[in-house]
């Protein structure tokens, strides 16, 4: 830590979950980046969160053991942020887990990019162990809109951004009864315009919360890709991790200890192979439609184009129908009003009666 203080400030909140929190704080403390403050707040902690947090003995830890704040306790957050030190503000969770190089590549992009507002790609892991990528590009119009509007799809321990722009968006929502994390993001986000930058890498591993009941976090998006998951069998296996007794948590932590320095960029390809995999199996499943629907477009420009013809001679026919009719009828006025025409006006008319039996 620099004499002007740490670079980092990473805040972890926490409320009776003991029994992962320990895990979290290790992969905080594994950093590569070592230029850090871990502002580790207890949220009227009731199970043995003291006893945890007393285990480490690093001068880099600084325990805030507050009474329960109302709702998910972003006050006592802020009063801790309130004392953070670091220009770099990140965020861990309890239930998370950082990858060792998460504050080292963050940082390095908001250096590179002058960003107030960071994240990196997102890493979903199921409460059976399946890890899947699914993130939000906020480069792209469309998808910053649905980011904005509507569902927060990129976990706050994703997210690094500047101590300036925490001061300036106010802090966090201390009367928001949940989705504080979105309504900061969308403050932050609107306060600095254009400055917002993605590491497409994944950094972090994003556990669902227990509180949540959900296999997948309550995500669409990440409930499809665990579909996938299970019937592939392409899925990278260190993408998959069975059950075991305990915690998922406890079981990804020993793989990436066990895994060493090679375990993260191993993760990363899987990543990427995953990626390409979906991107190939859409535009696989979507050729056939495509060349379908093009076959139909063409019977339908033919059939069109019959149609167009068969008009096209009706028409003709018709006016050559409507000619002669009207040159014949020409003809027999002409007829009528000849001078031959009136003088054999009586034979035609003997000859009628001689037709009716006369």
């Amino acid at each position: 830590m620099s004499a002007g203080g740490p670079r980092f400030s990473v805040v972890l909140p926490t409320h009776n979950r003991a029994d992962v929190l320990g895990f979290a704080v290790e992969s905080v403390l594994a950093q590569t980046e070592k230029n850090f403050e871990l502002l580790l707040v207890a949220d009227g902690c009731t199970d043995n969160t003291r006893a945890v947090v007393g285990a480490f003995r690093d001068e880099r830890i600084r325990f805030f053991d507050f009474p329960k704040a109302p709702n998910f306790g972003y006050a006592n957050r802020n009063i801790a942020l309130r004392e953070a030190r670091g220009r770099l503000v990140a965020f861990a969770a309890h239930d998370d887990l950082l990858l060792p190089d998460h504050l080292e590549r963050m940082g390095a992009l908001l250096d590179r990019t002058g960003a107030a507002w960071a994240y990196s790609r997102p890493l979903w892991v199921s409460t059976d162990g399946y890890i899947v990528p699914f993130g939000t590009n906020l480069g792209l119009s469309d998808e910053f809109r649905d980011f904005y509007e509507g569902d927060n799809t990129i976990p706050a321990a994703c997210i690094i951004h500047t101590r300036e722009a925490l001061q300036r968006a106010g802090f966090w929502p201390e009367e928001a009864p949940e989705g504080g994390d979105r309504l900061l993001w969308r403050k932050m986000l609107a306060d600095h315009p254009g400055r917002h930058a993605w590491l497409t890498e994944p950094t972090n591993l994003h556990f669902s919360a227990s509180w949540k009941n959900s296999r997948h976090a309550n995500s669409l998006q990440v409930a499809t890709i665990l579909e996938l998951a299970e019937t592939a069998a392409w899925w990278p296996r260190i993408l998959r991790h069975p059950s075991v007794p305990g915690c998922e948590q406890g079981t990804i932590w020993r793989a990436m200890q066990e895994g060493g320095s090679a375990w993260p960029g191993e993760l990363r390809a899987a990543t990427d192979l995953v990626i390409n995999r979906i991107a190939w199996m859409a535009v696989k499943e979507f050729l056939p439609r495509l060349r379908q629907s093009g076959e139909e477009l063409a019977v339908t420009r033919a059939a069109a184009l019959s149609q167009a013809v068969l008009i096209a001679q009706l028409r003709q026919e018709n006016d050559e129908a409507t000619t002669r009719g009207a040159l014949a009828l020409a003809e027999q006025e002409a007829i009528v009003r000849s001078r031959s025409w009136r003088l054999t006006r009586p034979l035609r008319e003997l000859s009628r009666w001689m037709s009716r039996g006369h």
